[in-house]
């Protein structure tokens, strides 16, 4: 019998019927071949966004964060495609990420690199947690970060509703240093974090069910989009700190 009490993430990407109807198996998904293509991901993205590092190209930005957008509500959708989608997502997101990252260094010289080294750090940490069983996504601790990450949504749908107006609310403001708003940051870097133990769990139950071999990429596809956003938040969380000086 599964240790795991029910397919459930927090991530909008990873939903309880993800490896449901998934169709005849040849191949079986496993954990060390979802590593691997978390891998080969993450390096697509760290170097497209590494090249993108040099300035703030509107354009650019626009399009590949239409791009990631289009492409991830078709890998959620199609998920047999994710040994082609992926990757182009995961390409896609650097070229965003390189431009993002370029505008918050030019504010604060450094953050970046200190952002990169807090989002590794968090993901080692917790993963080691998780495999030794200091932490353990029980129901209830999968139904709360739910419910968090739920909340924190609605927050950033106001807050893209506000932007159309002109306004903005000040808890998202990269230059409001205000204990509300840093402490807004923080929770959120922390849901962000625990989302990634749910991630774990959910594909460690995929490869225990035995899903097919190409739900090994897209796992890799919700490690990535809960990494991303982890990343964006601890920049956002940095940026108040820096703003403090």
């Amino acid at each position: 019998m599964s240790n795991h009490l029910s397919l459930r993430s927090g991530n909008p990407v990873l939903s309880k019927s993800t490896f449901s109807n998934t169709g005849s198996i040849s191949e079986k998904m496993t954990i060390n071949g979802t590593v691997n293509k978390t891998a080969i991901s993450l390096l697509l993205l760290v170097g497209t966004g590494y090249l993108t590092f040099t300035t703030i190209n509107p354009g650019l930005l626009i399009g590949c964060g239409i791009g990631g957008f289009i492409v991830a509500i078709i890998t959620v959708f199609k998920k047999e495609w994710a040994p082609i989608t992926v990757p182009i997502y995961a390409i896609l997101e650097g070229g965003l990420l390189g431009g993002v990252s370029f505008m918050y260094n030019s504010l604060y010289d450094g953050i970046v690199t200190n952002a990169i080294f807090l989002t590794v750090g968090i993901l080692l940490s917790l993963l080691t947690a998780y495999r030794s069983g200091y932490i353990k996504a029980t129901e209830n601790f999968k139904l709360g970060v739910f419910a968090a990450t739920g909340g924190i949504a609605i927050v950033y749908l106001i807050n893209f509703i506000m932007s159309f107006f002109g306004s903005s609310m000040g808890v998202m403001q990269i230059d409001n240093a205000s204990p509300m708003s840093i402490g807004f940051s923080a929770i959120v870097v922390i849901i962000a974090a625990l989302n990634l133990v749910l991630d774990f769990d959910f594909i460690e139950e995929g490869a225990e069910k035995g899903a097919p071999k190409y739900m090994e990429w897209y796992g890799a596809f919700g490690l990535l989009v809960t990494l991303i956003w982890l990343y964006l938040e601890i920049l956002r969380l940095l940026a108040k700190l820096n703003s403090r000086r």
